[in-house]
């Protein structure tokens, strides 16, 4: 009979502090060693009566550089945006998702919930 392979569901809410991003931003997820991660919600949420602007980075772990998910993007006083609406995307271990705001961190919450898989095979570079 073949293994069914066992998922772990990781949710986490995180209230930003960080105003740099790369290294110096606020980690919101990191993929487990020996895990693939499926993100199936990121969420941001302003609770400020003003807009302001939020940033969201991808760190890759195999090529150790950070990539925009979202770069400066507005977001309305007391309103939200979803960055994953009905889709995904995928990281390996080590991999990480990061925040900042210049304006007024403090006014953002992000969720992000995961999928997580144990990984079957061992990812290195071409």
């Amino acid at each position: 009979m073949p293994e069914r392979t066992v998922y772990k569901y990781h949710t986490q809410g995180y209230t930003l502090s960080a105003t740099a991003g790369g290294a110096s931003a606020n980690v919101i997820y990191t993929c487990p060693p020996n895990y693939n991660g499926t993100v199936r919600f990121l969420h941001i949420s302003n609770s400020n009566s003003s807009t302001q602007n939020v940033n969201v980075q991808f760190y890759h772990a195999e090529d150790n550089d950070y990539h925009y998910i979202v770069r400066d993007i507005s977001v309305a006083g007391k309103s939200l945006l979803n960055l994953v609406n009905g889709g995904y995307f995928f990281m390996h271990a080590g991999d990480k998702i990061v925040a900042y705001s210049v304006g007024s961190p403090s006014s953002f919450d992000i969720m992000v919930s995961v999928e997580e898989e144990p990984a079957q095979f061992t990812f290195t570079g071409a």
